[in-house]
């Protein structure tokens, strides 16, 4: 059965996850829904009201009766007018209150998923997920629901009340009723299907307009713009066509729903209007009934417009719940704390690996080695020979496959993801920076950071010089991933951001690749005094970066093929010793 064939009640099912968020306002619905019944109640004793004041008011031609009868009447008004009031204010917050709830319960879980999980879905297609479709359901939850049910109550209240009048008008309304219902079904399938289809559409719009300008400088540098725009240009196409699809259904569904209850109200009226003339019912009764005929069509109007955005909502629901159900394989372990973190060890024993992605692909295989604390260790190799994997296993971002981590003598999966993870430092080959000043970005693992501990840290990392010299120094704001600032100074604050974490392992993957040679040995002058404080692993292509190095390590293809210090690698290693020639050749 196809997504447009299946029965429309089981696609709003969808909509069950998002109302469950309104479990903790249940005092605030239930005021809303006191509120919405009130109004409903007043809205349709308006009608007796109109009878009242024609029949009782102008027919009589006495003026307490007419008095008596628009006060009644302006009681009515009074009443619906707080009611709404009460209604509309507490059925938004609730809106606003729940879709705000989404966003964060959605955010919350993700942040946790493993980094496996982005390979596939695009960060931004989960940003116009947690922003698009969230506004929809605060729309549909703070408004449209509150349409529907008001309006389903005005549409009973209003067919009793058009039985109480005139019982055989009303069969007339109800003999109606079958021909608007069953477009509204019909229509709302399809719908239903192309909503869902519209946010995709949507949520493509904005990964173009994402990645497009996160890389503006690459767009402008090849001189792609027009090609951009060309793209970007199909992209909002194909969006608009599911739209412009999906409005004109809509439209067709509104106009076919109102071709036929106006037409049932003008059968209203000059069946009505001829019992009027006959004396078979008063002006009054007419107007009343006429009044709740309008109540009706309208309700049934206002239901099948609520009906489209309900379907809407139920493909954004449905995308929505397919993040926060999405599985993380990267789960936290029983022990929260680990053993003295400035004695640990390191041991991998028979470490393979491959990524979820590409299971043909063997990364790592059958890796064995052991560090000692304090030790400082370098890894080289060729692209590709698994150096920055290794430094993502040792933090668990993925599950091996086969083997064992070791920290200390704890297997890393028995820990918390909080204390693996806060034992190391890490600063990677493309340092991100947040928005924020330049003491957030520092102290983003340790808040409670000292002054005194960032001067150590800005110190060793040679930041101290170009972080005064900014306009507001710490302070400085900094823009979305850093901009304003070079390569060079975001690896430095990168390299400082990690020691005031204070690690027991500082990993450095390239490092120092963006630095140029003065920062560079600065750099290696600052790491040859951290050892010994901490144990340091260093993923390095200049071997003049990693000769300081106690160890070498050399990988190449997954595996690890030689171990030793520089002048024995050389010797000892064909292709550490081909890496050593060619960069240290005069």
């Amino acid at each position: 059965m196809t997504e447009e064939e299946r029965p429309t009640s089981k696609n709003l099912r969808r909509l069950r996850p998002a109302f469950l968020f309104l479990r903790p306002y249940v005092p605030q619905v239930v005021l809303a829904s006191l509120a919405l019944i009130v109004t409903a109640s007043a809205t349709l004793s308006l009608g007796q009201g109109v009878r009242l004041v024609i029949d009782d008011g102008f027919a009589s031609g006495e003026v307490a009766l007419l008095n008596q009868s628009l006060t009644l009447f302006a009681v009515f008004i009074v009443v619906l007018t707080a009611g709404t009031f009460i209604r509309f204010y507490f059925v938004s917050w609730v809106g606003e209150r729940v879709s705000a709830d989404i966003r964060s319960a959605v955010f919350n879980h993700l942040v946790h998923i493993s980094p496996g999980f982005f390979e596939a879905n695009s960060p931004s297609e989960i940003q116009s997920r947690v922003t698009t479709d969230t506004t929809l359901l605060q729309t549909v939850i703070g408004s449209s629901v509150s349409i529907a049910l008001r309006n389903i109550l005005m549409f009973f209240g209003g067919m009793v009340l058009l039985f109480v009048t005139n019982a055989k008008l009303s069969l007339i309304v109800l003999a109606s009723v079958p021909f608007v219902v069953v477009p509204v079904i019909l229509f709302g399938r399809r719908v239903r299907a192309l909503s869902r289809s519209s946010q995709d559409r949507l949520a493509e719009v904005g990964s173009h307009v994402s990645e497009s300008f996160r890389h503006i400088k690459i767009v402008q540098a090849f001189n792609h713009q027009l090609s951009d725009i060309a793209q970007f240009a199909e992209v909002v196409e194909r969006a608009l066509a599911v739209a412009l699809q999906r409005v004109w259904l809509r439209a067709v569904l509104v106009a076919v729903v109102m071709l036929l209850v106006f037409g049932a109200v003008a059968t209203l009226l000059w069946v009505g209007g001829q019992d009027v003339l006959s004396g078979r019912t008063s002006p009054g009764e007419l107007a009343a009934f006429i009044f709740y005929a309008f109540i009706v069509a309208g309700s049934v109007g206002a239901i099948s417009e609520v009906w489209s955005d309900l379907q809407r909502a139920a493909g954004a629901t449905e995308r929505l719940v397919e993040l926060l159900e999405s599985p993380s394989d990267i789960v936290d372990g029983p022990i929260d704390a680990l053993p003295d973190r400035q004695r640990l060890d390191l041991v991998l024993e028979n470490v393979s690996f491959h990524y979820p992605s590409r299971p043909d692909q063997v990364v790592l295989q059958n890796l064995s080695l052991q560090i000692q604390p304090g030790e400082m260790v370098a890894v080289v190799g060729p692209s590709g020979a698994g150096k920055s994997t290794f430094f993502d296993l040792l933090q668990r971002f993925y599950n091996i496959d086969s083997g064992a981590i070791r920290l200390g003598g704890v297997e890393s999966h028995d820990l918390t993801l909080g204390a693996l993870r806060g034992a190391f430092g890490f600063v990677p080959q493309t340092p991100a920076m947040f928005s924020g000043s330049v003491r957030d970005n520092l102290t983003y693992a340790r808040p409670t950071a000292s002054d005194e501990e960032v001067t150590r840290a800005l110190h060793l990392a040679n930041a101290q010089g170009f972080v005064d010299a900014l306009p507001k120094g710490l302070q400085t704001h900094l823009g979305e991933d850093g901009v304003g600032l070079s390569g060079g100074q975001r690896q430095r604050l990168a390299i400082a951001r990690a020691l005031i974490a204070k690690p027991a392992f500082l990993l450095l993957d390239e490092a120092t690749s963006a630095l140029d040679a003065e920062s560079e040995q600065s750099i290696r002058k600052s790491v040859e005094a951290l050892k010994g404080e901490m144990t340091i692993l260093v993923i390095a292509h200049r071997l003049s970066t990693v000769r300081q190095a106690d160890r070498i390590l050399v990988f190449e293809q997954g595996q690890m093929i030689a171990s030793g210090t520089h002048d024995e690698l050389v010797n000892d290693s064909e292709l550490y010793s081909r890496f050593a020639n060619i960069q240290f050749a005069n």
